[in-house]
């Protein structure tokens, strides 16, 4: 069969065909021949409770066979109510939802809104800070939000400009820093940018830890520190939870387990358990407040989707935290958080293997050419098309993040399942390794 598909962050002439998925099936993907793939990222990290879940299905057709889609300008729907109280009610001092599609969309609703917010109080605040490495989506306000060099350099000059502040990697300490040292550069070198400018929006970032910029973890104490400098300097705090909240770091709210209240958090990627396409910002009663006036005033949010709140996403993600509830996740996900620190030591002791960094149900696995350089693999290595296709050997499907192996999976995922993926993963950077 041709396809006309045009794949994601994929160099099409390496590619002579695509495994075709036509189902999916608790932790596994089966492909038109037959064959059986663990599903190793979450199918990109959004999938909760494994494929084809009979409660969040049911959810769909009850939804489906009522209420498909129906639009929130001037109008709204029982889901979207219901689900908006349920994240209120959630998030500590959140008080309205914003919904969107995706995660770069409830970004750029993050970075609209504070920009407005401040608009609306008179104030010319237009700036924005955010941390090295960070990342926030695809979309053009979402890449300036968050620049990762790999992936955005090409559109470098159409982005707009924005301040960044060095992240706490502990792997990559620069010479004559201890870890708890280069910490507190850190936060000075965010005062420092606060006080040299008096046009700063918002601090905008990760919260709990980056993923996408490569699985740095933030000590503790790390975001509940930047919070506080906010507060003082009367600059807004802006979360990204999209993949980082909702049990994936081990916290159903990631800013909750932080101690750091935002002004804007968003959620997205596990909010519907991986289902369907739905993100949601929220803000606190102080930015919410700002947008209200007579309709002269023109203070109302200048933003919208056609697909804002939709009710069959909508129904989904209610069923879906329901189902956190139910069955206990957040416990479950500590106890498989345990079993995948317990083989660390393990990877950390291959030949290429420079670092590994975990938390949650999270975990990267830093390859480099030389350990006592910390040199990355190559790009002329092929790494990333070496690595899926030696997974796929083992039964699981892998993706990475240039030369960092990802270990992403479902939440809901069994001990024994983990273990398999696990065990296929190690194998995999083993037998990768013997071809560098």
């Amino acid at each position: 069969m041709h396809s006309f598909v045009w794949h994601p962050y994929t160099q099409m002439k390496d590619w002579k065909k695509f495994d075709i998925i036509t189902e999916g099936r608790g932790m596994w993907l089966h492909d038109t021949h037959g064959n059986a793939l663990m599903d190793g990222v979450a199918s990109m990290w959004c999938n909760v409770w494994g494929h084809s879940n009979k409660e969040l299905i049911k959810t769909i057709k009850k939804q489906a066979e009522k209420l498909q889609h129906s639009s929130l300008f001037n109008l709204t729907n029982d889901k979207a109510e219901d689900l908006a109280e349920k994240l209120v009610k959630l998030a500590p001092e959140m008080y309205r939802v914003f919904y969107s599609d995706d995660g770069s969309t409830a970004m750029e609703i993050s970075a609209k809104m504070a920009l407005q917010y401040w608009s609306n109080m008179g104030e010319k605040k237009t700036k924005f800070v955010s941390l090295e490495n960070g990342y926030h989506g695809d979309t053009i306000g979402a890449m300036s939000l968050g620049y990762v060099p790999l992936f955005f350099s090409k559109f470098k000059s159409s982005l707009f400009p924005v301040l960044r502040t060095p992240s706490p990697n502990r792997y990559r300490i620069p010479k004559g820093y201890s870890f708890e040292d280069y910490q507190e550069f850190c936060l000075e070198r965010i005062e420092q940018v606060f006080s040299k400018n008096d046009n700063i929006a918002a601090f905008v970032m990760e919260s709990g830890a980056q993923i996408a910029g490569g699985v740095i973890i933030y000590p503790n104490g790390f975001q509940k520190k930047i919070s506080k400098i906010c507060k003082r300097h009367n600059v807004l705090f802006i979360l990204d939870e999209i993949a980082t909240g909702f049990g994936r770091l081990g916290s159903m709210i990631e800013y909750k387990n932080q101690e750091s209240i935002p002004d804007i958090v968003s959620f997205g990627k596990m909010l519907s358990g991986g289902y369907l396409p739905l993100a949601a910002t929220l803000a606190s009663k102080k930015i919410y407040d700002s947008f209200l006036g007579e309709y002269k005033d023109m203070k109302h949010f200048f933003h919208g989707h056609t697909f804002t709140g939709n009710p069959l996403a909508c129904a989904t993600a209610l069923t879906n935290i329901s189902l956190y509830e139910k069955y206990n996740l957040i416990s479950k996900i500590k106890k498989r958080a345990s079993q995948m620190e317990s083989r660390i030591k393990e990877i950390s002791n291959m030949d290429l293997v420079g670092d590994v960094r975990h938390t949650g149900m999270l975990m990267g696995i830093e390859l480099v050419s030389n350990k006592k350089t910390k040199t990355p693999i190559s790009p002329k290595k092929r790494f990333p098309q070496k690595i899926f296709v030696e997974a796929k050997k083992h039964g699981i499907y892998q993706r990475t993040l240039g030369h960092i192996v990802m270990v992403i999976p479902p939440l809901a995922i069994s001990e024994k399942e983990l273990d398999f993926l696990l065990d296929g993963t190690i194998t995999t950077i083993k037998n990768v390794s013997s071809q560098m």
